[in-house]
Formats: structure tokens, sequence, C-alpha cells
């Protein structure tokens, strides 16, 4: 029966070590640094870009991590030995270029080289979202920068009411919420982030209470004000992504100028009846809402859900893919909505899929930004959204 030094040496036998300058110098060539050590380890100080993976869970998980089985991978532990174990594994599940760092982070640190201690999640953290870190799209890397992103939902009514609750719950760590109305019973049917005690409350206030009561990892900053001109820019340059929840055109208008001007997406959701739409304006990388819809429409076509209806459960459904939009935004997975137009109709329960391109007459793009004036659109009348050229 062989003992642990014999079982070292036999591991080592079959891979290549290298010490941590070369393990460097193929970092930087674009291998993998898989980081092997433990949690507790980890939390004291990791490399930068490296990925983490605890070696009880390698031959489980680290497919998920390192898709690629020709990338070149470097193993690293704490010392050394480990990893020689870890590259031997990867090379038996089918990884054809494995080494294994001498010396493990230690040595790394010692020699001066470069290394942090990295954020990380707190035990309550990882209960609260351990869904999540299964995801290898998410992970704890993902749960990060969920944290660390800053989204702005235009509205707290129906479509806002399932987009901000889903996206407290996922954990984004800042939410902004603009909305200047009160809770009415009227509300009630649809905008599940209010309930009857809170009649006449101030929306915003109504909807901090829900989502921190939700979620205390969440910030939620409220703006209790009438969207304009004046502060739409101010109020948007805040945040990363722009959930659209508004309900008439010209903020639709406004919004859409100066998140072009900013090079913010917007997430953009509406509903009238039975049928709801969603899309993403990235004004960075696909076409927005001027090329969708160059000019509004008349008022007498364009009736508000007010005068319309809605049913009730509609709006949860848009909002909710608003929601995932923003969080496949934020952590950088999976194909957008960007340049896609999405119907729901829900009494025939079909989706369909229409094809968005840019207009080259529209003059409110990303290379114009610069120029671009965002003024009130008045009486539906088009403004001149162009300051003229110097």
């Amino acid at each position: 029966m062989a003992n642990f030094r014999e079982l070292l040496n036999a591991a080592k036998s079959e891979i290549r070590e290298v010490d941590p300058a070369e393990a460097e110098r193929m970092v930087a060539s674009g291998a993998v640094l898989l980081d092997v050590r433990e949690a507790d380890e980890f939390e004291q100080g990791a490399v930068p870009g490296s990925v983490f993976l605890p070696r009880g869970h390698l031959e489980s998980q680290v497919e998920g991590k390192v898709a690629d089985k020709s990338v070149p991978v470097v193993a690293m532990c704490a010392g050394g030995v480990r990893s020689a174990f870890a590259a031997r594994t990867l090379q038996e599940l089918g990884y054809s270029d494995v080494v294994s760092m001498v010396g493990g982070f230690n040595r790394w640190k010692d020699e001066g080289r470069e290394w942090r201690v990295p954020e990380v999640l707190t035990p309550e953290q990882r209960n609260r979202y351990q869904r999540h870190l299964l995801l290898p799209e998410v992970g704890e890397e993902g749960q990060q920068k969920l944290l660390g992103a800053k989204v702005l939902l235009l509205g707290a009514g129906g479509l806002g009411s399932p987009a901000a609750l889903y996206l407290a719950a996922a954990g984004v760590g800042t939410i902004g919420i603009v909305d200047m109305d009160v809770v009415d019973e009227s509300n009630l049917q649809r905008q599940i982030l209010h309930n009857l005690d809170r009649i006449g409350e101030r929306k915003v206030d109504s909807a901090k209470k829900t989502l921190t009561a939700l979620n205390p990892d969440v910030n939620v900053l409220t703006f209790d004000v009438r969207l304009d001109a004046s502060n739409i820019t101010d109020i948007i340059s805040q945040f990363d992504i722009v959930v659209d929840g508004a309900d008439n055109f010209p903020v639709r208008y406004m919004l859409n100028d100066a998140s072009v001007k900013l090079g913010i997406p917007v997430v953009h959701g509406s509903i009238f009846r039975f049928e709801g739409q969603v899309t993403v304006f990235d004004p960075r990388n696909g076409p927005t809402y001027r090329d969708m819809l160059p000019e509004p429409p008349p008022p007498e076509l364009a009736p508000s859900c007010s005068e319309a209806g809605v049913l009730g459960v509609l709006p949860g459904i848009v909002g909710s893919i608003q929601a995932i939009e923003t969080i496949k935004l934020i952590l950088g997975f999976g194909s957008s909505l960007v340049g896609r137009y999405l119907t729901f109709d829900s009494q025939d329960m079909e989706f369909r899929e229409f094809k968005l391109r840019k207009d080259p007459e529209n003059q409110i793009t990303w290379e114009n930004r610069d120029r671009i004036q965002v003024v009130p659109l008045e009486d539906h009348c088009m403004p001149a959204p162009l300051a003229a050229p110097a």
C-alpha cells in the first residue's frame, strides 16, 4: 500500500511543473490560472484573474469553470502539493495542456508578484445566493458583479414592480426608482410592489419598503420627480442600465436621446390589453428606440392602459423578462434582445420575434453623441435634438 509521499511522487512523475515566473508568462499568454485552495485560503489573498475552484470540487465542477479542454491550465495551491494532484486529475479528465506551479501561492507572493485580498461573499450571502453560485454562468464572480451593479427603473408600476422585485431578489446592489405618483387602489391589480396599507403613500417610498424588506443587500435610491429634459440626463448617468417602464411617448423619446448620449443600455418593455413587448436598446451596439419608431403615433392611436385596460398578470410576465435581460447584460452571458423585438400575446399564449435594424436616416446615434440635445417632446411634435455643427 502506497504512502502519501509515494502518491505525490507518482503524481509529479505524470505531470509537468513550472515555477511562478513561467506560470506568470503562461497566464499573460492566455493560460487559465486555476486556484485549487480552500475558500478560507482564497479569502486571505489571491492572484487577480485566477479561477477559484477548491480541490474537493474539481472533478464535478471544472468543466463549468474551464469549458475548453485545449486551453493551457496552470494549477495552483498554497505550496504545490494539491496542485500536483489536481494537474494529474485534469489530465485524466481530458485537459491537454496542464501544469502545476511549484511553491504555489506562497512562493508567488514571496517573490513579490501581484496579488490582492479578493472581495468575497459573506456566509449569509453565500446562503442567500447559493442557487446562483451553482450556475457556472454566475458563480461568485457573477454574484459580485450583480452586487456592484446599478440599475434604474422608470416607474414603480406594472412593469417596474416585477422587474424591481426580481432584480432585488437576485442581489442587484443599487436599484434606483423614478416615480412621482401615489399608490391608488386601482394600481393593486397589477403593481405588486404595493399593498392596501400603502394607499395614498408615495410610490417610491412604498417600493423602497418592499425591496429593502426583501433583500437588505440592496441600496434603493428614490427619485420622486417628474422626468423632463432638465433632469433625465443627470439621473440616468448614475446607473449602468435603465429598465424602461414608462407609459408615455415624451418620456420614451427623452430617455432614448439621453441614453444614446451617455451610451447606457435601455431594457424596454410595454404592455397593452393582452399583449406585451420587450427589447433591449444598446446605443453602442445596436438599434435604438428612434430606429424602431422615428416618430410617435397620434394620441388617438396610442391609448394608455388607464384608457384601454390591461390584464393584471401581463406586466408580471413582461417585467420578469426585462429583469432577465438586465441580469444578462450585467453578467455578459446568453444572447440578449439587442436588435430583436419580442412580442407576447397572452390570449393565444404566443411569442413572436422581429428583427430591429438601425435606421440610416436616424441622426440620434452614439457616433453623434456630442451633438445630441435632450429636449422635451411636446404635442407629439418632433424636437430638434441635434445641436448645429460647430
